[in-house]
């Protein structure tokens, strides 16, 4: 079986999102870019750019032209757990410029595509084998848009100790 892609649908501005999301995630390229070779129903003529083959941090993605029939949503999402309050920072402003933030590491880029970006702790923090201190985690978070980790950490100190 060959490998599993995910395609995103973009109105026209497939090779422009390619290209930011490749020069803000490391380890990221364009793999092919593919024209329209017959002329299509909507905005992109022949010789225009139909799919842009490209991976972020080593996973494939591909972006289509398709036109404007369908926007993105918040019912797929990138999730992008980073090493460091940070590097999770960084990705936030980044992804975020031009964009919508939203809640809970939650965001919208210039493109209308979600992403969930957090530190990657926060996973640890949520199964804190204290109930109380995994609820303060949860609870300080859910009242954040950008994840700030110290401000979970201290909310979960103040519900008690290990």
């Amino acid at each position: 079986m060959r490998q599993i892609v995910t395609c995103l649908w973009f109105d026209t501005q497939g090779e422009e999102a390619a290209t930011f999301y490749t020069s803000v995630v490391p380890n990221s390229r364009i793999t092919k870019v593919t024209p329209y070779v017959v002329e299509t129903p909507g905005p992109n003529p022949v010789g225009s750019v139909m799919t842009v083959d490209f991976e972020l941090n080593g996973q494939p993605y591909q972006a289509l032209n398709g036109g404007p029939q369908f926007t993105f949503n918040e019912a797929i999402s990138i999730v992008l757990p980073c090493d460091s309050q940070e590097e999770s920072d960084t990705y936030w402003e980044a992804l975020g410029d031009g964009g919508e933030f939203g809640p809970c590491g939650w965001l919208k880029d210039k493109f209308g595509l979600s992403w969930q970006i957090y530190p990657a702790e926060m996973d640890d923090l949520f199964a804190d084998p204290v109930p109380e201190r995994a609820k303060a985690a949860m609870e300080a978070m859910l009242k954040q848009s950008r994840i700030d980790v110290a401000e979970i950490k201290a909310a979960m100190d103040a519900a008690g100790s290990r």
